[in-house]
């Protein structure tokens, strides 16, 4: 008579200090927090084999030299989105697991039907739509909302783990929407767990790596903007996208985080339309305003986004304190970083922000992250504290240092070019990149400088050397 087998067994851990329980507590007995206590199944390992030959456990693995390892070639599939694509690195990756996460509204769910229904298409396997947050009625009339319709594109509204894995068939392209959503039975806790999150994820990486199962897996951010759910929710994961902008918006930015396939800087530019999500080429008038030049604070920088660049104008507003402490507020720009530029003008350039309120935001919603920003930052602000605007044909890039001076970097000549390509007709930049770049010179006024305060004199924004 066969015996059944033994249903996992689960605990709980403390995510502070480890401790465990057999049952949840609200109280850590250990370390004395509350709330930390997370259920996980205990997974027990068997006993490894006894060589009597070697006297040793038997070795089932072996390490291989690295001229003996094998080359594997990843082979992408396009999923009819250009620009998402171009963030993936190419191309969807066969048996790759990809969390895309975003605020709700934001245009994920819609971004992933369409994937959906192109591969769907053009795929000779069936691809697999698991809604657990809406009927199979309401994911139909948004296919039809977009103009989506194929027999090979299969849904499903299940929030169980286990009847998922049963309907996977012969499909090799798989949407969960959402990871948040399902559950597990191996699991006693509610769907959306720590926990559950976890399990959930780990049983579909060892499908998609053992089946060859590409997954696309949608998830929630936290009011931070950060995934919801454990931080191993993303170490498992091969890509992890950020799907950003503002519900009112029609242009939208995906950004890759991670990704084991290629860059993880790129950016994609997408417009929100009646028909669906579009990629957009032309991304120039999005990052930069039809009337800068004219008011002071506005500089233009071209920065480095994964393989492209783009040029994003920097907007700046000095405006009186009105209490004793001045404020500070950046947006797409790192708050830190902002602090210590102003205090490099301050101390080195003599242009005072100690009864001024400073705010600071990046075109179009992006995040400029990079040093080379620095330099144009330092220009916008300048600019508004002395009310004198910057000419509208004028770029800037290059890192700046605490003592004044401005360093060298990367992909210098591409920057440049990419002033030229849109118009631009002088580019200040780091003397240390100026052999690079001189090859451009007959197209485009090139002013290298070594210190901020030169920058300043170049743009007569009356500052002091």
């Amino acid at each position: 008579m066969a015996t059944k087998p033994k249903a996992p067994t689960t605990q709980f851990v403390c995510s502070q200090c480890g401790f465990t329980a057999p049952k949840w507590l609200g109280k850590c007995p250990d370390c004395g927090n509350f709330n930390t206590l997370q259920e996980e199944i205990v997974r027990v390992a068997e006993p490894a084999k006894f060589d009597n030959r070697r006297g040793m456990s038997e070795i089932k693995t072996r390490a291989l030299p690295l001229s003996q390892v094998g080359y594997e070639k990843f082979d992408r599939v396009k999923s009819g989105i250009p620009e998402f694509d171009t963030v993936l690195g190419g191309g969807i990756v066969r048996g790759s697991l990809v969390l895309l996460g975003g605020d709700p509204g934001i245009g994920k769910s819609t971004l992933l039907t369409q994937v959906a229904a192109y591969l769907a298409q053009t795929q000779d396997a069936p691809t697999l739509y698991v809604s657990a947050e809406e009927s199979c009625s309401q994911v139909k009339m948004r296919c039809e909302r977009l103009g989506l319709n194929s027999s090979n594109l299969l849904l499903l509204n299940e929030t169980c783990l286990e009847d998922i894995e049963n309907a996977l068939v012969d499909s090799k392209f798989v949407i969960i929407d959402s990871v948040q959503a399902i559950y597990t039975e191996t699991l006693s806790s509610a769907a959306g767990s720590v926990g559950q999150v976890r399990e959930c994820a780990s049983r579909l990486m060892r499908i998609a790596k053992s089946q060859n199962v590409t997954f696309f897996i949608i998830g929630h951010v936290t009011k931070e903007g950060s995934l919801a759910g454990p931080k191993v929710l993303e170490h498992i994961m091969d890509t992890v996208l950020y799907f950003e902008g503002q519900q009112e918006d029609n242009y939208k930015l995906l950004r890759a985080v991670k990704n084991r396939f290629g860059s993880a800087q790129e950016v994609g530019v997408f417009e929100m339309t009646d028909v669906g999500i579009k990629s957009v080429s032309d991304y120039a008038d999005i990052f930069l305003s039809e009337t800068r030049g004219l008011a002071a604070g506005s500089a233009v920088t071209p920065s480095e986004s994964g393989n492209r660049c783009m040029n994003v104008e920097i907007q700046t507003l000095a405006a009186k304190t009105a209490y004793g402490q001045p404020r500070r507020m950046s947006l797409g720009v790192d708050y830190n970083k902002l602090v210590v530029l102003i205090a490099v003008l301050e101390k080195r350039c003599g242009i005072p922000f100690w009864s001024h309120d400073v705010y600071i935001n990046a075109m179009g919603g992006i995040k400029l992250d990079e040093p080379s920003v620095d330099l144009a930052i330092c220009a916008a602000l300048a600019s508004a504290a002395n009310d004198v605007p910057i000419d509208k044909y004028t770029a800037l890039f290059g890192e700046v240092g605490l003592t004044g001076e401005i360093r060298p970097v990367t992909r210098a000549d591409k920057r440049v070019n990419e002033c030229i390509k849109t118009g631009f007709k002088r580019v200040i930049l780091p003397a240390k990149n100026m052999k690079v770049c001189e090859k451009y010179k007959d197209k485009i006024e090139l002013i290298p400088v070594q210190y901020v305060g030169q920058m300043i004199k170049a743009l007569q924004l009356r500052g002091n050397d």
